[in-house]
């Protein structure tokens, strides 16, 4: 017997620890607090930790070295009551290249005039089935878009059940509660998380998801031994952004990989052939034309 409990707690201190999928930095600009104790926003930065770091959001075992790259930034707008908010919330992913240290921006997004509850203490949970509080359904539904763009990058449509969990959360706010929490609804304008997840799952968009595994796997990943050829690839990868301007004008996507890479692309293609940055330049200008001037930094 006594044999039997040695060999159990040996093997509960030598198996591996399987880390969750995502590494969240949570940061909060509280600047504009004016009546309500700082000590309430803490706790809901220790609290919203728990949340989104410690969560098992997928069935796959990931490494620590392999937990997804993330930064929140929480900007609080105003105070409605003492227990009532509304925040600007930033969020950001990346995953790294191969071959090299470097950390390719995947996701970067600004979602604004975010309503929500939260007393000190108050426990934020997240239910698949269950519109329990606004600002863990906006986060938890953030949580498997940065998980579905992440797989995405590696394997063609691989972020699909990711991103039906997304819109998951979506079908389950109560039409009260999206009337009153704004960003659910096709009506509450066309920036908002239900458009975001109406454009990834839009066949109209499979080019774009296709583009987003073709312009990292093949592109980026392979830069490190053959630049010529990943950079070749990657321009390659882009074209499709064009496909989809014309099947999905005015998506919302477009725009939010235009701000996640635009910085990423005018660097790799300063170093690029003639040909290759006019081809590029042609491209953007349709894609991202208020940035133009920005393209033009390549020659």
């Amino acid at each position: 017997m006594k044999i039997i409990r040695l060999l159990a707690l040996c093997l509960l201190f030598t198996s591996p620890v399987v880390a969750q999928e995502l590494k969240f930095n949570i940061r909060f600009n509280t600047l504009a607090l004016q009546t309500v104790d700082p000590a309430v926003f803490t706790t809901l930065e220790q609290a919203l930790n728990d949340l989104l770091n410690n969560q098992k959001w997928t069935n796959d075992a990931f490494e620590p070295e392999e937990r997804i790259n993330c930064n929140l930034l929480i900007t609080l707008k105003s105070e409605n009551s003492p227990t009532s908010f509304v925040v600007d919330i930033a969020v950001q992913s990346s995953r790294p290249v191969y071959g090299s240290e470097y950390q390719t921006p995947v996701f970067n997004h600004y979602d604004d005039n975010v309503s929500f509850e939260y007393e000190q203490y108050q426990p934020m949970q997240f239910n698949r089935n269950t519109f329990n509080n606004n600002l863990v359904s906006t986060l938890a539904f953030y949580a498997y878009i940065i998980l579905g763009m992440d797989y995405d990058t590696f394997s063609p449509l691989g972020g699909e059940p990711y991103f039906a969990e997304a819109q998951e959360i979506v079908n389950a706010v109560p039409p009260g509660a999206a009337a009153i929490y704004k960003g659910w609804l096709p009506g509450d304008g066309q920036r908002n998380r239900y458009w975001i997840i109406e454009n990834i799952l839009s066949p109209r968009m499979r080019p774009f998801r296709r583009m987003m595994y073709a312009y990292h796997r093949n592109g980026l990943d392979i830069i490190h031994k053959n630049l010529a050829e990943g950079r070749a690839n990657l321009l390659q990868a882009l074209t499709e952004l064009e496909t989809v301007n014309q099947s999905y004008p005015n998506s919302m996507i477009m725009p939010i990989f235009s701000v996640t890479k635009r910085d990423e692309i005018i660097e790799i293609f300063k170093q690029a052939t003639p040909a290759e940055q006019n081809q590029l330049l042609q491209l953007m200008m349709k894609v991202d034309p208020a940035n133009t001037t920005r393209y033009r930094e390549i020659r």
